[in-house]
């Protein structure tokens, strides 16, 4: 869920290396992944032809319209992303984001179509299809692996509860996507989107380039068209990084909107799930759905009285008159490319009504990253142990402990690029309960939060930050790493408020995004921005799958 590195430069990406790492892998020491991962997807696409016309790009209100006049079903839009995808996700560009095929796609999307056609309709997301991140528990003939070989055989005995929750709104899970491996927080050096069970995946706007943070499967699938909406995770932006480099609208809620029960974790007080989708209606549309209280996860226990089960109708045009939204210029200036396409936002939210404070800088930038680092280390060695020791006595590794040991014995397939320094140094760490750990935390919530969001938007009276969500993607590295330059993330992820990428157009062919953050559950209030913002500027363009760019 982090795309960060650690203490030393926290705005620099782990780094995850590439699938012809797999070819180095010693078959007969390695347990054999599931079939078709790395390289073909488990679960097979369906033979036939799947209706091409009508459904590319489509939003989630136009295709449950169509469904619903009869003028398609939910299986025939499940066979066009499949077929989609295997097309184009193994075969043409192949872009390599999705790890493995729901072998149960094509039933569930029946079991939809029947229940349609008896005039039950569960909601926005009937007959929807999702792709979901490999970090995401289900309870069904798929894996959850995190990416790693030590878990390529793992079957959860519960669904995750967002995956419940999926399931209850009628949508129609077809498969999952590759990310960095264990959510990027394996080692100080990486390349974003690799994993030893997935390879690496490519960005579908220039092949060549990075799709950006742990979430960079769902980024790419997505942007891709090989879904209608995907769900991501973040710990510190690897929902909004890799939305904002592939073109999408990412949503990172507050902290406890959306349970973590059944994910597997880094941060129990960062760490969220979160729409990744092509339109704000369609994060609008997600987002409420699996919204709510789960009585296995503390942090949820407002969301119920915090959520809104409908946050359509925050979907404003004219949701940025009147509006106060300050501009974080102490944020920017990283990339020429990129302070033009935030002077052009600006200038469009003028001309869209809103009162700019420009600047409205976060003071605290930089100073908590440190902090950070400490909390995240003590966290994932409780919450991952936790999470390990719940897979039950069949499961290949039931500790940290003993996935450093794993790791070490199966490194030629495990760590050909990288190592993994991030597991050694949490593993040393002690109870949640030790003194360094709590005012670690103590500082983060005081810099980022009080300090930071609340104070400047009290200062200036605002309904909302905004500043740029990432560089443009940097080429795909796997001898060294990643090259991070710019787009912070950590105010909204530390202080465990919302944030929300919309694309503020593109920069030499590679897509930049603007972020809205505001104060704990705001979603409503910053999703009407965003979406004022998106229909007034209409920034958003597909990829063309371009080998590079100069």
């Amino acid at each position: 869920m982090n795309h960060k590195r650690d203490g030393m430069d926290r705005r620099d990406f782990l780094a995850l290396g590439s699938i012809a790492a797999f070819g180095a892998t010693n078959p007969a020491r390695l347990p054999r992944p599931p079939q078709g991962t790395p390289g073909k997807p488990a679960g097979a696409a369906p033979t036939g032809s799947a209706p091409a016309d009508g459904f590319s790009q489509r939003s989630v209100a136009e295709l449950a319209t169509r469904m619903q006049k009869g003028e398609c079903t939910a299986r025939q839009l499940t066979q066009y992303y499949l077929a989609r995808i295997a097309a184009m996700d193994k075969a043409g560009p192949a872009v390599n984001a999705v790890i493995e095929l729901n072998p149960e796609a094509l039933a569930i999307a029946e079991a939809m179509d029947a229940e349609r056609k008896a005039g039950k309709v569960r909601g926005p997301l009937h007959g929807i299809p999702i792709l979901i991140k490999d970090n995401i528990d289900t309870a069904d003939k798929m894996h959850t692996s995190a990416g790693s070989l030590a878990l390529a055989h793992s079957i959860p005995t519960k669904d995750a509860h967002i995956v419940g929750r999926l399931r209850a709104a009628g949508a129609v899970l077809i498969g999952k996507t590759n990310l960095s491996e264990w959510a990027n927080y394996r080692s100080t050096r990486s390349s974003s989107g690799w994993s030893g069970r997935g390879g690496q995946t490519k960005n579908p706007y220039v092949l060549d380039r990075n799709p950006c943070g742990s979430s960079s499967g769902t980024g790419a699938a997505i942007a891709a068209d090989f879904a209608t909406i995907g769900i991501g995770t973040e710990t510190d932006g690897s929902i909004i990084c890799p939305s904002g480099i592939c073109g999408l609208v990412g949503v990172k809620p507050t902290v406890g909107l959306w349970s973590r029960t059944g994910i597997i974790p880094i941060s129990a007080s960062q760490d969220t799930a979160g729409p990744m989708v092509r339109s704000v209606s369609d994060a609008a549309a997600l987002l409420g759905a699996l919204a709510g209280t789960d009585p296995r996860d503390d942090a949820t226990r407002d969301s119920a009285v915090q959520a809104h089960p409908d946050y359509a109708r925050f979907l404003d045009t004219g949701g940025l008159k009147g509006a106060r939204i300050g501009v974080a210029r102490n944020l920017a200036g990283f990339n020429p490319d990129v302070d033009r396409l935030l002077n052009e936002a600006v200038a469009a939210m003028k001309a869209a009504g809103a009162v700019v404070v420009d600047p409205a800088n976060l003071s605290t930038a930089g100073k908590f990253s440190e902090a950070e680092t400490i909390v995240l280390d003590y966290e994932f060695k409780a919450g991952l142990n936790a999470y390990l020791a719940s897979l039950g006595a069949n499961a290949p590794v039931k500790s940290l402990t003993e996935l450093i040991a794993w790791n070490e014995r199966e490194k030629a397939g495990e760590m050909p690029f990288f190592g993994q320094e991030i597991f050694i140094r949490a593993n040393k760490t002690g109870p949640l309960s030790t003194a360094k750990y709590r005012e670690a935390r103590a500082k983060c919530l005081k810099l980022a939060r009080t300090d930071g969001i609340d104070a400047t938007m009290t200062r200036h009276r605002l309904d909302a930050i905004v500043q740029p969500s990432n560089q443009p993607a940097w080429t795909t590295d796997h001898h060294n790493g990643d090259h991070f330059s710019g787009g912070d993330t950590s105010f909204a992820a530390v202080a465990g408020y919302p944030s929300i990428t919309v694309p503020m157009g593109l920069a030499r062919e590679l897509p930049v995004g603007l972020s809205f953050i505001g104060r704990a559950w705001s979603e409503g209030p910053l999703l009407k921005l965003a979406y004022a913002f998106e229909q007034a500027t209409k920034l958003r363009r597909p990829p063309r799958f371009l080998p590079t760019v100069g």
